[in-house]
Parts: C-alpha cells; sequence; structure tokens
C-alpha cells in the first residue's frame, strides 16, 4: 500500500475533520501535511507534545522494518537447552528477563523459547526432574524486512511477546519482542526493574545498579559521590553517548572513570535505561 492511499489515513482523518477543523482548509494529501497539521494543532493546544509525539511515532511505525530495532544475534541471551536448572538460574538473573531463546547442539538453531516463570515449579526441597522439553514453548519466526506494524497486528493476534528474527537464508539474525515495538509509540516501559517511585538509580547487587538513562549527572554525582562534570551534557545517558561517540545500541558498553556503562535499552531517538557497574579501584 503507498502513501497516498486513501485507507492508509482513513481512521486519522475521521479524527481529524471531526476534532481539527478549524485547522483544515482542506485534507492532507500526503504523510507530511499531516504531521503539519499535527503540529498545528499543538501550537493551538488542541493536543499536548506527547499527544503529537506518539502519533508521529505511530506514523513512522509504518515505515520500519523489523531489521531496524531488532537485538542482533551476538547481543542476543540465550539458554542452552540441555543445561540443568542451576545452569540456568545464573544468565536468567543476571539479565532479568522474562523470555530467552533456547538453543539446541547448533548453537545458531533456536529451538523454542523458554519462560522464567516456567521454572519455579523446579525451585525448592520435593521439585520434579527439570527437563527442558517440558517447559519448552514454540519459537515464532519472521523476516528481517516485516514492517513493525504488521508484526505488531501479528503479535496481539497471537498474544506472543517475542520473535525469532531470520535472514534470507533462514538463519537466526536476532530476536524481536513486543515491547520493543510498543517503545518506538510510547518510549520506555519499565516493566523488568522495580523502581521506586521517583527514583532514578536501582542497587541490584554488590557494585551493580541499573539507572535511568535521564538521570542527571548531578543526582548521579550525589549518589555515587563521583564528580562528573556536567557542562556538556546534563544526565548519563548523554556522558554515554559522547564517550562512544554515537547513538548506541542495546549491549554497547563504555567505560568511563571508574565505572562501566552497558545499553540496557536504546532506540533510535535517545539511550533509555543503563546497566552501571562499578570496576574494582
Amino acid at each position: 500500500m503507498n502513501d497516498n492511499s486513501p485507507s492508509k489515513f482513513s481512521s486519522l482523518r475521521r479524527f481529524l475533520n471531526r476534532v481539527l477543523k478549524p485547522l483544515l482548509q482542506a485534507e492532507p494529501e500526503n504523510r507530511e501535511q499531516l504531521v503539519q497539521v499535527l503540529k498545528q494543532a499543538r501550537t493551538r493546544h488542541l493536543m499536548d507534545g506527547e499527544a503529537l509525539s506518539m502519533m508521529e511515532a505511530v506514523l513512522q511505525v509504518s515505515e520500519l522494518r523489523v531489521r531496524d530495532i531488532m537485538i542482533p544475534r551476538a547481543r542476543m541471551v540465550v539458554v542452552e537447552r540441555d543445561k540443568s536448572v542451576e545452569d540456568l538460574m545464573p544468565v536468567i538473573i543476571e539479565s532479568a528477563h522474562s523470555r530467552f531463546p533456547v538453543i539446541g547442539d547448533d548453537r545458531s538453531e533456536v529451538v523454542g523459547i523458554l519462560l522464567a516463570k516456567d521454572l519455579l515449579q523446579y525451585c525448592g526441597q520435593g521439585s520434579p526432574t527439570f527437563n527442558m522439553r517440558d517447559v519448552l514453548r514454540s519459537a515464532v519466526f519472521v523476516p528481517e524486512s516485516k514492517r513493525l506494524n504488521v508484526l505488531l497486528k501479528e503479535f496481539r493476534l497471537s498474544r506472543n511477546h517475542m520473535a525469532i528474527v531470520i535472514d534470507e537464508y533462514g538463519g537466526a539474525a536476532g530476536l524481536i519482542t513486543i515491547e520493543d515495538v510498543l517503545e518506538q509509540i510510547v518510549g520506555e516501559i519499565e516493566d523488568e526493574y522495580d523502581f521506586d517511585e521517583g527514583a532514578y538509580i536501582l542497587k541490584r547487587g554488590k557494585d551493580l545498579y541499573t539507572a535511568k538513562a535521564h538521570t542527571t549527572i548531578e543526582d548521579f554525582n550525589e549518589f555515587f559521590g563521583t564528580e562528573f562534570d556536567d557542562d556538556d551534557y546534563d544526565t548519563i545517558g548523554g556522558m554515554v553517548v559522547n564517550a562512544l561517540g554515537h547513538l548506541p545500541q542495546r549491549g554497547e558498553v563504555a567505560e568511563i572513570g571508574d565505572f562501566r556503562f552497558t545499553v540496557v535499552r536504546a532506540d533510535s531517538r535517545k539511550v533509555r535505561l543503563l546497566n552501571i557497574e562499578r570496576l574494582p579501584g
């Protein structure tokens, strides 16, 4: 479907005709005109900045493909099919994810998906003998070229939350979750890290922390007793981007001073969540 197809904008046009009629001299004929109308609505306080940002993101999602936001294979956290619960738990605890691709004897082959919650029945005294095949769930495979809006619809209809991305040769190229797609529209979704209300930095272990990337340098310095300069950037996310020299992807690492910063969440616009490790002195 091309950008000028009437059906592509039908629902938004009905909204604009009803709510934004005073702004319209004529219906928008293409995406650029539609965005301009939305920006005029923001200027006239008919919607707030967050609503405008979300609507622009919805339009952008239809242009993005899975390859644009997927987690590359090299950065996937996977578990092995033949491992014991004792071997699996450190990986699950350290990553704090809820779903894991399971690989077989051929490490390039994803044979299914493991849900962390399915391991609970095997913990504690009197628990049954663990066999991965008893809890292994089928994996969903999608091509790199699939559009995000199509994938989101498929996620909703199938109630799947994760898909393995395959390349043109049928090999695993990475993975993508419904959260990755939704965050392109609504921004960061914090479901894996239990921050107290108003908190920006979460202590997760000895010398290990998770922090929101928009934590100010001032707050970071106060928390850790450091003296990072905030003349050139205001947040730790900005400090990490400056250190790397580019907008990083998930899994990239920067060592600054006595700390190692690992990008946990990032999108095409900014860094969102960081793991922080205080390095030995």
